[in-house]
């Protein structure tokens, strides 16, 4: 017997996993509490012959997931509701169903991290590549079909002779005394190894210097810095105006775009007609974006009373008799055109809402300018005394 090196444990060999199974069961019984089952498969029954204890790391999971959802919750409320906030689409501060994918991404992600590192460093202590039992022939053969169990030294009850005598009681195969291997020493603070270190961060450092201050500096590499470009609202040296922004070229049309065939006419032909019904949604429409642009010159009912105090002249009303009698058509040219100091309105309104704003126009001219049969009509709906 080998008294120079230190004992592991002593392990038996079975041949069948009733006999391990029973073997488990006695070592438990007898009051062995460091000693483990190596199959080379798992034997079911094993967990209530051994009598161990259900394990603990689902209690790792549970404190790693709530820690994930409580540092998500905390760090969103603190960056979107506290240090910086913002309210998005009408949300509020902390809008707690808009932070729940995240919370739950982090709890997940924490929780699935940890179990797997605790299981395999703290529960398994995995890799551990110098353990005693590696390279015996116990293994070996645990590994491929037979079954064995180890009473580890540590074990209070440990007795090299009395646990020995207890396992061939037992009727293994095989019992083996397994030992810990010598272990080996690797001085690093050698002269030859500092010299290597020096030599490694003299190099990493100067590479890193002279590719970030002097390469990333040169052609072709300074392509992302020196770049020729132009900037929006700044000035350039490669016009003769000196402007950076340019206008488009003349004619330019927007790929799907057709322009407005009759910029520039006195009076659009009798094609042009409205499009769009005066429905409630686009009177509503038409509404808002007379109150926008046109009111400010026409007056909130298009009397010609401008809002603007005398800056500008007071338009023509549209109640005269010669605005009613415009067609739709040439409502919707005088706003896309312009008319004498009125400018074209086509930049700020899009085609559609100028419709719209002509379906306004008209309520307010029929309005202002209700006939007989007009009352007589709104009497019968509403119910109401209408009298002129």
């Amino acid at each position: 017997m080998n008294n120079d090196k230190k004992i592991f444990g002593i392990a038996a060999t079975f041949k069948t996993p009733d006999e391990i199974i029973n073997a488990a069961k006695k070592v438990s019984s007898s009051g062995f509490t460091e000693f483990d089952v190596n199959t080379p498969y798992p034997v079911h029954g094993m967990d209530k012959a051994m009598k161990i204890k259900p394990s603990k790391l689902g209690f790792v999971t549970l404190v790693m997931g709530l820690s994930g959802a409580s540092i998500a919750l905390l760090f969103m409320y603190w960056t979107m509701s506290v240090d910086y906030p913002m309210v998005i689409g009408g949300k509020p501060f902390f809008a707690l169903p808009a932070f729940i994918p995240v919370t739950f991404e982090l709890t997940v992600l924490l929780a699935t991290v940890s179990t797997v590192i605790a299981m395999i460093a703290l529960f398994f202590r995995l890799p551990d590549n110098k353990h005693p039992l590696h390279d015996t022939d116990y293994m070996k053969s645990v590994s491929a079909d037979k079954y064995g169990i180890v009473i580890e030294s540590t074990d209070s009850k440990f007795d090299e002779k009395s646990v020995t005598d207890f396992l061939k009681n037992l009727n293994p195969l095989k019992i083996e005394i397994i030992y810990y291997p010598p272990e080996d020493s690797y001085p690093i603070f050698q002269p030859k190894f500092i010299i290597f270190l020096i030599v490694v961060a003299v190099l990493v450092s100067g590479g890193t210097y002279i590719t970030l201050n002097k390469l990333l500096y040169t052609v072709p590499y300074n392509f992302m810095m020196d770049q020729d470009k132009l900037n929006p609202q700044k000035p350039s040296e490669l016009f003769a105006d000196g402007r950076g922004m340019r206008t488009p070229v003349e004619g330019t049309v927007a790929r799907g775009f057709m322009p407005y065939p009759y910029t520039g006419q006195t009076n659009p032909p009798e094609v042009l007609a409205n499009p769009y019904l005066p429905t409630k949604e686009n009177l509503e429409l038409g509404k808002s974006k007379f109150l926008t642009y046109c009111s400010p010159c026409h007056g909130n009912f298009a009397d010609g009373d401008s809002r603007l105090r005398g800056q500008f002249p007071n338009p023509p009303t549209l109640h005269s008799t010669r605005a009613r009698d415009f067609s739709d058509g040439m409502i919707y040219h005088i706003i896309t055109n312009g008319q004498n100091v009125m400018p074209s309105y086509a930049s700020q309104i899009t085609r559609e809402e100028r419709w719209a704003v002509v379906n306004y126009i008209r309520v307010l001219q029929r309005a202002k300018n209700a006939s007989d049969s007009d009352l007589i009509e709104m009497k019968k709906e509403t119910g109401s005394n209408v009298t002129n």
